[in-house]
């Protein structure tokens, strides 16, 4: 399943064109304030699709049946890129579990890279709904690499990959690579267009950088 959340309008397109502005970038804080944003109403979305139980809650004037989440999903997010996302998921999904991973790409001298990944840290897996988000999904390389390590702590139930820009080749590539019927996409817009070096246009550039500064390429 992939889901285009600027297919319709909504004030997900109004954060978008501030994400992809480059004079509106300069702003740092309001960068990562609009990718957070953009990660609350995917929360919000997903949170339609996981499974609830009813409780009995007892108020100051009696007690009322509410439904609340049979068990809680675990957010997983790559660094560094992806933590201003994360925490607009961790803003709805206050009670889940984290897992943290640091994939990224290492360049080579010739222009070509491989995905290079040092640490990860994650809680079982096993028949959980893991949400995954990355802000950028380019080549689909690292998002791929990253799933493959993190279903040897146990297979996910389901898995919802968030992210602010998608390239349709990244999309098909994970499609390729991961078992369709077990992920979904949610994009916060989604380009068609890649470079030679796997940057997405239009896109937005780099969002690391954007969010937290430039970097010393490895």
């Amino acid at each position: 399943m992939i889901i285009n959340l600027s297919e319709n309008n909504s004030i997900v397109s109004e954060w978008l064109s501030e994400i992809r502005d480059e004079k509106v970038q300069q702003d740092r804080m309001r960068f990562r304030r609009n990718l957070a944003r953009v990660g609350e109403v995917a929360a919000y979305e997903i949170s339609k699709s996981l499974k609830y139980t009813e409780k009995e809650v007892e108020t100051p004037l009696g007690s009322a049946n509410c439904k609340v989440f049979k068990e809680q999903p675990v957010l997983g997010t790559i660094l560094r890129a992806g933590l201003a996302l994360h925490e607009g998921l961790v803003n709805y999904f206050d009670k889940a579990d984290h897992a943290y991973i640091s994939a990224y790409r290492k360049h080579k001298r010739d222009g070509t890279f491989e995905i290079s990944l040092e640490y990860v840290s994650c809680p079982p897996l096993d028949d959980k709904v893991l949400i995954l988000s990355d802000p950028m999904l380019a080549t689909g390389a690292s998002l791929v690499t990253t799933i493959e390590q993190l279903i040897e702590f146990g297979k996910p139930a389901h898995i919802h990959i968030v992210t602010a820009i998608a390239c349709t080749v990244g999309i098909e590539y994970v499609q390729r690579n991961i078992d369709a019927t077990t992920i979904s996409i949610w994009a916060g817009d989604i380009d068609d267009e890649l470079t030679a070096k796997g940057y997405i246009v239009p896109g937005l550039g780099d969002a690391g950088d954007l969010a937290f500064g430039t970097k010393v390429q490895q």
